[in-house]
């Protein structure tokens, strides 16, 4: 699916996508607005980031391009892709258990602490999209 050549933008089906994995220099756009949230959204080679309504949602380590991303109350689901495996972080409830189920297979329970991050691995490369759904269990 390649990369978000605008760095954030919103899709027909009310979610967004955002990230460029292919930038040697960091880019961002600010003041976004999707529905009734504003969102954040930097990325480059090394990094990618989303925030809404001045609260982290999403960072991924090094950078990704992320397709689709979507929250509801049962957790959140999306395509990524990059170049080479990332480490990725979402903001969700606090001390909260989650699957993590990457294409399909489910990766384990993760449980959230104080913070309400979620970190965990995908495998990627050569621009393949990879499935993501993190579920409230």
């Amino acid at each position: 699916m390649g990369v978000v050549a605008e760095v954030l933008r919103n899709e027909s089906d009310g979610s967004v996508s955002f990230g460029d994995y292919s930038l040697s220099e960091k880019k961002k756009v600010e003041n976004f607005k999707s529905g009734t949230d504003v969102l954040k959204a930097k990325s480059f080679r090394e990094i990618t980031k989303l925030e809404k309504n001045d609260m982290f949602v999403y960072e991924s380590v090094p950078g990704t391009s992320v397709f689709h991303f979507s929250e509801d109350k049962d957790g959140i689901s999306f395509e990524v892709n990059g170049d080479r495996d990332a480490q990725i972080t979402l903001g969700v409830a606090e001390e909260t258990e989650y699957s993590v189920i990457v294409d399909g297979q489910d990766t384990g329970s993760v449980k959230t602490n104080l913070s309400g991050k979620l970190s965990f691995s995908v495998e990627l490369s050569g621009g393949e999209n990879r499935s993501v759904r993190v579920v409230k269990k």
